[in-house]
């Protein structure tokens, strides 16, 4: 009976520590974590003057999916986000429906000009997903060697992809690995390298009038930004917005900023573990929304009705919050 006990005492404290293990990664803002509890369903906002009214409620939309993450509003006001492995889509009346069942862990979405989603994939490509039929791998390497891992990405009204590339936090490195960077995919599918000065970017998204793009920098305190080309390239980079930091890492407090998406007056809302920080358009920080739960959201997008609600991903869950002002028309993202 001691030599049983002794087993399952060992084989208890092995399996706690894998879990408290699995908490660590999901607070450090690894994509994909669960939420740890349910998501409380009594939340509402501070007042974020031009952009959210104090005491609006914050509406549990999806919530039990094997992750979630990125954010596409389509036309009838339904969005799109990734979840239980492939994408979803949920309709206004609430019913969730898969529309691609293995998304190749796709992290980002946006849609192009042509209607076709794209995905941002783990799996060191960026994709077209959907519709069916119309699926195609858009890039896979650059210079000869794949990519690290795809985040996120936004597409212009030419067609051009921009996408993020960075490490899994806490992954190994090596020197031959291509840098973190941002990269554009033409929309003659031929892929230039367009920033690589930002330490770990992450979310991104462009400006209403697409003249200026906006990437999370994962790993300091700021909101960049660029001036965006005649053909696609970069120039200017500033640190547009300060985040309120509270990502602990080996190195200090930075933002964990994740994914980011904008309304039409030019807003940006961005996921961190502060909650969605709110920037205006001249880089001021104007407040934060905090999740309904107690770990960092993931992503975002406009939806809804006239693409009136600010719609929110991550740790399985799907929420949404009225806002004052309707994400950009005629994009996906």
């Amino acid at each position: 009976m001691g030599t049983r006990t002794s087993l399952v005492t060992v084989i208890t404290l092995v399996c706690c520590t894998a879990l408290l293990a699995q908490g660590r990664e999901g607070r450090q803002g690894g994509r994909g974590a669960e939420v740890a509890q349910p998501p409380a369903t009594d939340k509402v906002t501070p007042d974020i003057p031009g952009v959210v009214k104090a005491g609006t409620k914050i509406e549990i939309v999806a919530s039990g999916l094997r992750g979630s993450d990125a954010g596409v509003g389509l036309p009838d006001g339904s969005f799109i986000a990734t979840g239980n492995g492939g994408v979803l889509k949920i309709g206004t009346d609430g019913k969730v429906t898969t529309i691609v069942d293995d998304s190749e862990q796709a992290a980002g979405l946006a849609m192009d000009p042509k209607g076709r989603l794209i995905g941002a994939q783990y799996t060191k490509k960026v994709s077209v997903l959907y519709p069916k039929g119309s699926e195609e791998t858009l890039t896979s390497s650059f210079d000869g060697k794949p990519y690290i891992r795809p985040n996120d990405l936004v597409v212009d009204k030419k067609g051009g992809v921009y996408f993020t590339d960075c490490y899994q936090i806490g992954a190994a490195r090596s020197p031959d690995d291509l840098p973190q960077a941002v990269y554009y995919i033409k929309p003659d599918k031929k892929v230039i390298r367009v920033a690589d000065d930002v330490r770990r970017p992450n979310g991104i998204v462009l400006s209403p009038d697409e003249k200026t793009l906006y990437v999370n920098d994962w790993d300091s305190p700021n909101l960049v930004s660029y001036d965006v080309q005649g053909d696609g390239s970069l120039k200017n980079r500033k640190n547009f917005g300060k985040f309120d930091v509270k990502q602990e890492t080996d190195h200090g407090l930075v933002s964990g900023g994740d994914g980011l998406c904008i309304d039409g007056a030019g807003n940006t809302f961005s996921t961190t573990p502060a909650g969605v920080q709110v920037f205006n358009a001249q880089g001021e920080h104007l407040g934060n929304i905090e999740a309904p739960y107690d770990m960092p959201p993931q992503n975002c997008g406009f939806a809804g009705p006239g693409k009136a609600y600010l719609y929110v991903t991550g740790r399985g869950v799907v929420w949404r919050v009225r806002t004052l002002n309707a994400g950009v028309k005629n994009r996906g993202k």
